[in-house]
């Protein structure tokens, strides 16, 4: 009995010593660093530069408009020019939310594609955790979640190798 007692005091002991293996990742990096999210930036950039010409385009087609309203207003009667002048500022006004809605998709397209980029970054690292034996990941921020913590245990730029080369695949 005494020997058994014994024997399970040592395994306690054996593995409560049992040594941790903690790392962390500076989050910034590793997200700014991430193909995923370059490739995102890159595609929304295009998007964007699409949407001012798109704008611009609107934006002088209603001023040519504007411009032929003031040449010919001195032409028409009073109430001719206020019925002309209400007709522009609606159009102007629906151009306005048009354009107002259009960047509101947008913006909702890319927070959702950069939500899900997040997602994966942290799938990615949960999984090499585990792959690696690492009992802890710590993320670093300007927050300061690690306020300090040894180059030897930062792992962001392995981390980040690994994960552009699993979002190259």
């Amino acid at each position: 009995m005494k020997k058994i007692i014994l024997a399970l005091v040592t395994v306690f002991v054996f593995t409560s010593c049992e040594q941790q293996k903690i790392a962390f990742i500076d989050n910034g990096e590793l997200i700014n660093e991430y193909q995923g999210k370059k490739d995102i930036e890159a595609k929304f950039k295009i998007k964007d530069e699409a949407f001012k010409k798109n704008t611009d385009s609107l934006a002088s087609g209603f001023q040519m408009e504007a411009k032929a309203f003031e040449l010919a207003a001195a032409k028409m009667s009073q109430s001719k020019q206020q019925e002309k002048y209400q007709e522009l500022m609606q159009k102007q006004q629906g151009l306005q939310r048009q354009v107002q809605m259009q960047q509101q998709a947008m913006q909702q397209e890319f927070q959702v594609e950069i939500d899900s980029a997040l997602v994966k970054v942290r799938a990615f690292v949960a999984d090499y955790g585990k792959k690696n034996g690492y009992t802890y990941i710590l993320g670093k921020n300007e927050a300061g979640s690690v306020m300090y913590g040894s180059e030897a245990n930062d792992i962001t730029k392995v981390v980040t190798e690994a994960l552009n080369a699993t979002y190259t695949k």
